[in-house]
């Protein structure tokens, strides 16, 4: 491991008084990583430990020192795009270096993100962009692979992108300029860094190839489990976590930093797209819920504290099912998610509720008010209570994809929050087994996509046995 030389005035050990530095206010795992000068650098960080925020201090503190050929970031998603780039606007703060320009490139106000960008006074420019091929291709700048794992396609980013940091000339042309006219020597060259750092994210895919051939393949390699996390001063419950998050597979690969065999994005962004219109709504009109027409059907993901609720409202116009309302609820109590959640149920056909955890008293109320839907026990009312289980989550996603997929039968809304969510479903793969769940974060769980995947199945969607094939 190649170390270089820190801006940082005070000792990595100083435990009294203020910071001297920013850096001081890394961990000291965080700070080996940043210390770290290897042309190439790879990192497996367990979740919640810091992987952006590191990489981000990396690219500004670089930026600078050395204007340069700047730093772009390919993130798996645009939320992750916006939120990596928002913690360097974070550092360039804490550094204070100045922001001249803030820019986000896109088609239309909530259409996928093509780039944002940030512009320093100095020169230094650090770009951030949702990951595919074709965005990867042009870019002669240090580059940054944010949760790699996670990146769609990450065989031909790989090969799009590892070209064009080879160009030994990249960066420097303005530094010949200089020289030029200096009348020094004009044979400047630059060597550009990649930084790869993820979550395991199974281990068919090019990151797991990345980390498990690094020593071959000239890598600096850092690991971060939870416990290393904890260990050098991040404050973290452990087990509160662990219990938190319910599944032990999750909890080996997302914190335990060992990987599952294999997982696949269920609902790729150019699927989605199939699917999007600008006639679909996120809410509907104050009379839609009172006036009867054609057929509505619901979908609950039921939250509490931790997450939100979500009612996806879908209405049925020939063979399509068109998006009229995404109900989200944050931190509201149940007995009054019931009253804001009556009329939309009033109004539904039937209504498919998340009847798992925390849920199933929320299921009790809706059950007694509603009745229940259960045709094997001959009840027929509205609310079909679903527990999910691994069987019923094979069945109930899979015909989620279908209804994506060429012809699309649903139309949903062209939004950012809508867009990201679907994106994060993750079908997995493990001793065999496979199931479907989703990141944790700070904005929830996938809580729209499995909204809309018991929606779906509220309207009638034709159901896939339980041994679907896989992605």
């Amino acid at each position: 491991m190649k170390a270089r030389k820190s801006i940082k005035t005070a000792p990595a050990n100083r435990t009294i008084g203020p910071p001297l530095s920013p850096l001081d206010l890394l961990l000291p795992y965080q700070r080996t990583w940043s210390l770290d000068a290897s042309r190439f650098k790879i990192g497996v960080w367990a979740r919640q430990t810091g992987k952006s925020f590191t990489s981000a201090e990396e690219a500004v503190e670089n930026s600078l020192v050395d204007p340069g050929p700047g730093w772009v970031c390919l993130s798996a998603g645009e939320r992750q795009a916006l939120e990596w780039l928002a913690k360097a606007k974070d550092w360039a703060e804490a550094f204070r270096l100045a922001v001249e320009t803030y820019a986000e490139d896109r088609a239309a106000s909530e259409a996928l993100l093509k780039s944002a960008e940030i512009r320093f006074q100095n020169g230094a420019r650090i770009i951030a962009i949702p990951a595919n091929p074709s965005t990867a291709r042009g870019y002669s700048m240090n580059v940054i692979l944010d949760e790699f794992a996670y990146h769609e396609k990450p065989d031909e980013i790989w090969a799009a992108m590892f070209p064009s940091i080879a160009n030994p000339l990249a960066g420097t042309f303005m530094q010949r300029v200089r020289s030029l006219y200096a009348g020094e020597p004009t044979d400047a060259t630059r060597e550009l860094k990649i930084r790869v750092v993820s979550t395991f994210n199974g281990r068919d895919n090019k990151f797991f190839e990345l980390w498990d051939r690094r020593e071959q393949n000239g890598f600096s390699g850092h690991l971060v489990d939870i416990q290393r996390a904890v260990q050098d001063g991040l404050p973290a419950d452990v087990e509160l976590l662990r219990a938190g998050l319910d599944d032990p597979d999750a909890w080996a690969q997302e914190f335990e930093c060992h990987p599952i065999d294999t997982s696949n994005v269920l609902l790729p962004y150019d699927l989605i797209a199939l699917a999007e219109s600008a006639d679909a709504t996120e809410s509907a009109g104050d009379d839609f819920f009172e006036v009867r027409g054609n057929p509505v059907f619901c979908g609950i993901d039921f939250g509490r504290s931790n997450d939100p609720t979500v009612c996806w409202t879908l209405e049925r116009i020939g063979d399509l099912l068109w998006t009229r309302e995404i109900l989200v609820l944050h931190g509201v109590e149940t007995p009054d998610q019931v009253n804001i959640l009556r009329r939309r149920i009033n109004r539904a056909n039937r209504v498919c509720v998340d009847y798992t955890g925390p849920g199933i008293g929320f299921g009790d109320y809706l059950r007694r008010e509603f009745g229940a839907y259960d045709p094997e026990a001959h009840e027929f009312g509205k609310i079909e209570l679903c527990t999910f289980t691994v069987r019923f989550k094979r069945e109930l996603f899979p015909t989620l994809r279908r209804q994506f997929t060429a012809p699309t039968r649903l139309r949903i809304p062209i939004a950012r929050a809508v867009r990201e969510d679907l994106h994060a479903m993750q079908q997995v793969l493990n001793n065999g087994e496979y199931n479907y769940w989703a990141p944790r974060t700070r904005l929830g769980h996938s809580d729209r996509c499995t909204a809309l995947a018991l929606g779906a199945r509220a309207a009638g969607a034709l159901r896939t046995p339980y041994s679907a094939v896989l992605i």
